[in-house]
């Protein structure tokens, strides 16, 4: 490995879109609903003695404060199985588990100024990289100058980066390209349509060691990884083709003309240095324009922070995140968006606030039983009415009495 003396000075802060305004609290009850009940009558009655009343009792929808949020599941943090590694070295077992962190990590841009990369976030199923379908080959260098623990942290960089994607036969494919002094191919593009098998061939992988042939690797990436035999979509489906090169050291041979060979042929590079990585073999190597497609961190340590950045690359913005005014839930459309409400809140006209929905309730009554009271209440008055006349014919004949004693 030569020397390496760059250094690097200057830093910009960029503004980081939010995801996510806020997550909505569970569900609680509300006080404040109520009910107006409505006769529903339903024909004629069957005959019988005593009607029933069916009811149904009004029921109270659940409110809760307009907090916008973005409907999302967190998912398990990706894991490696246990690996061994066996090289001149004695061998070493590890597990691999995400590197936590609340604090912004040092990443720096193709121009040498260091920015920041938020720490990784767990992404659920539906903001997985859908818009777009790739043929993604990563070409990672593993060459002497990289110690065990650091490729361990590439693999999980690798991990992280497939499950921010959408793989399938019909989806992204995925496929490694291993490469010190010597070139090997981990697995094809047509090798692995799911996450599982994918991950597990990605923890198998074993450093190489000796020199840093990344020309040699980005050629056997084009001449046997980007083919159609290897599982590469044809040129007419328009299916994207793109490499990430993961280096630390500077190449050993050349880069420039067989990148641009590459490029030529419809491949987009991102490259990503590490450590003491050559500035300029990296900008030779990546697809214009530069500042979107190289990368530089400190260390293997904060590798896998650059996950967010490239699905944000690779998948195009999300226009949610780039601004939304929706009050309550804002809904990716292709290249824009639209709000929604949350259950118990209807879309006011400027589609994007909500108002309380009035809800009304249903009292189900059984209309045998109106008929019933209303013909009690008819023969009720018959009854009274017949009262009135004997009481009135009763009341005459005392009088008709009280006039015959007082004449005699």
């Amino acid at each position: 490995m030569w020397p390496y003396q760059h250094t690097f000075k200057g830093q910009v802060v960029p503004q980081v879109p939010h995801i996510y305004k806020g997550i909505a609290p569970p569900l609680v009850h509300h006080p404040h609903h109520y009910a107006i009940g409505h006769y529903y009558p339903k024909g004629p009655c069957p005959t019988k003695p005593n009607p029933t009343v069916a009811t149904r009792p009004a029921v109270y929808l659940p409110i809760v404060p307009p907090t916008q949020h973005r409907t999302t599941a967190p998912t398990a943090p990706p894991t490696l199985p246990p690996t061994s590694t066996t090289s001149a070295t004695p061998a070493v077992t590890t597990t691999l588990a995400p590197v936590e962190s609340t604090t912004p990590e040092p990443v720096s841009t193709q121009s040498g100024f260091t920015t920041t990369i938020s720490p990784v976030k767990t992404e659920s199923p539906e903001s997985q990289c859908t818009r777009r379908l790739l043929d993604l080959v990563f070409i990672i260098d593993s060459s002497r100058s990289i110690r065990i623990s650091d490729f361990e942290k590439v693999k999980t960089f690798l991990a992280l980066m497939v499950d921010t994607l959408a793989v399938g036969s019909d989806a992204t494919r995925v496929a490694v390209v291993n490469y010190a002094s010597t070139v090997k191919i981990e697995f094809l593009l047509k090798d692995h349509f799911n996450k599982p098998d994918m991950k597990k061939a990605i923890s198998r992988i074993e450093p190489l060691a000796a020199g840093t042939m990344t020309g040699m690797a980005i050629k056997t990436a084009v001449n046997e990884a980007f083919t159609e035999e290897s599982g590469a979509r044809p040129h007419s489906r328009n299916i994207a083709k793109v490499a990430i090169i993961v280096t630390d050291g500077r190449p050993q041979d050349h880069v420039e003309q067989i990148s641009a060979a590459a490029r030529a042929d419809g491949i987009e590079i991102y490259a990503v240095g590490v450590d003491r990585a050559d500035m300029a073999s990296l900008k030779q190597m990546a697809s214009l324009p530069l500042e979107d497609h190289v990368f530089y961190v400190e260390t293997y340590g904060v590798i896998e922070k650059l996950t967010s950045k490239f699905r944000e690359t690779l998948c195009g913005l999300d226009p949610c995140a780039t601004g939304n005014d929706c009050e309550h839930i804002c809904v990716n459309n292709i290249d824009s968006y639209y709000c929604k409400c949350r259950t118990g809140y209807i879309l006011n006209a400027d589609r994007k606030t909500c108002s309380q929905k009035q809800v009304r309730g249903e009292v189900v009554v059984d209309p045998c039983k109106c008929e019933a009271r209303l013909a009690f209440q008819k023969q009720t008055q018959v009854v009274l009415q017949q009262l009135t006349t004997t009481l009135a014919d009763f009341a005459r004949r005392i009088w008709r009495l009280e006039e015959a004693l007082g004449r005699a």
